[in-house]
């Protein structure tokens, strides 16, 4: 999936749009200190008063919001896996019988409970719906709508949520005119912050790919291993953080731990290049042959195929392995490149690199930034300074 594939699909969960069909809501309440199902109840969604439907449909709108490689994360599921999340979920979605589909999701919960002790109670949330997708557009000329002809994709998505402790306050009663202690005994289901989910099955302009399912993460990067690959039965999932420090590594092992900061520059401007150039909706990925074309063409000195290669198979043991070019050069933004001193931390622009360099002045090391106007520091505009070489200064 790609961002405007989830934005599509995100886009259809509001009230009384024909494009989205909801059968079923199931919510399953799981205690803390017996990580066991308290309770559970499946309910027909159309059957929800106006006011529930409308919290649910925002909570589900939040487990599709955040960025790819960060928050949300398309997985493969691993193959020959006993009692497969994939074939649980595949039957699940295919069926029209509520309590087969319960049952379905119940086996799904049990699996969240094995080796697994929650802080707080949670309440996890499934729902089984279809997403209609016209074919094409309307055309206003020949009176054709857009709806006469629809993709039809069935769908599971489940929302996990944590409760939250009753509140006790103290109320001022106006009548009796005196003050009173207030405590609310049922917890709160924290509908606006889910603490994680997924949709299954992906897609992809339109079409349904069973093999993957979207994993969706509590906050960036911070994701839940036991989840994924427990409960979902999926492979492990890589951040575009973790795609950045393998890239790191790689030109590390072929270029050397020592890189001047120009070269270093047109490393970046190479794969910002790539990434500017790409008109394909998903983010063009990088091979080893790509790697090694992008360090070569930035001067990086005896570079081949085969050492690039090697470098892959020893910091991922996968010479195939392909590194999403926007994980390691995310955005020109101020804060991309992080260069770490002693004395301070910088960050610059990844294009801004080649205005850095390290250079020995009156026997100090020392790190020199060329600006072009006067520098600022917290309102205040530093005063330049002139530099004179002490062997100078003694003649």
């Amino acid at each position: 999936m790609n961002k405007k594939d989830i934005a599509d699909i995100k886009k259809q969960f509001k009230i009384n749009n024909d494009l989205l069909k909801i059968k079923d809501i199931f919510n399953v309440y799981i205690m803390k200190e017996t990580s066991e199902i308290y309770h559970h109840q499946s309910t027909p969604f159309e059957m929800l008063e106006q006011e529930q439907k409308e919290l649910f449909l925002t909570n589900f709108k939040k487990v599709l919001t955040g960025q790819l490689d960060q928050k949300l994360f398309e997985l493969k599921f691993q193959r020959e896996v006993e009692n497969s999340s994939q074939l649980i979920l595949h039957q699940g979605m295919l069926t029209n019988d509520t309590d087969e589909w319960k049952a379905h999701m119940l086996q799904l919960v049990e699996k969240m409970l094995k080796d697994k002790q929650y802080e707080m109670d949670i309440v996890v949330t499934f729902i089984h719906g279809e997403y209609l997708k016209p074919s094409k557009r309307s055309n206003a000329e020949t009176e054709e709508s857009s709806r006469d002809m629809v993709y039809s994709n069935p769908f599971i998505l489940c929302s996990i949520n944590k409760t939250l402790d009753p509140k006790k306050e103290l109320l001022f009663d106006y009548v009796e005119k005196e003050f009173k202690y207030h405590f609310v005994v049922d917890p709160v289901i924290n509908l606006k912050s889910p603490v994680g989910g997924f949709l299954f099955p992906s897609f992809t302009d339109s079409a349904a790919n069973i093999n993957r399912v979207l994993y969706s993460a509590s906050k960036p990067y911070e994701l839940d291993y036991h989840f994924i690959e427990e409960v979902l039965n999926a492979e492990e999932a890589m951040t575009a953080e973790d795609d950045k420090i393998v890239f790191e590594e790689i030109v590390k092992d072929v270029a050397g731990d020592q890189i001047n900061t120009s070269t270093l520059a047109n490393v970046y401007d190479e794969i910002h290049r790539v990434v500017e150039e790409n008109e394909e909706p998903d983010a063009p990925k990088l091979d080893y042959r790509d790697v090694e074309k992008v360090l070569t063409s930035s001067g990086v000195q005896d570079v081949d195929p085969e050492k690039v290669e090697s470098a892959f198979k020893k910091v991922i043991d996968d010479e195939k392995y392909e590194l999403k070019a926007t994980s390691i050069v995310p955005k020109y933004t101020s804060k991309s490149i992080k260069i770490k001193t002693k004395v301070a931390d910088i960050s610059v622009c990844p294009q801004d690199l080649r205005y850095v360099r390290q250079m020995h002045l009156d026997g100090k090391l020392c790190l020199m930034i060329e600006v072009e106007e006067n520098t600022v520091i917290e309102g205040f505009e530093m005063i330049p300074e002139i530099i004179f070489n002490k062997a100078e200064d003694e003649e």
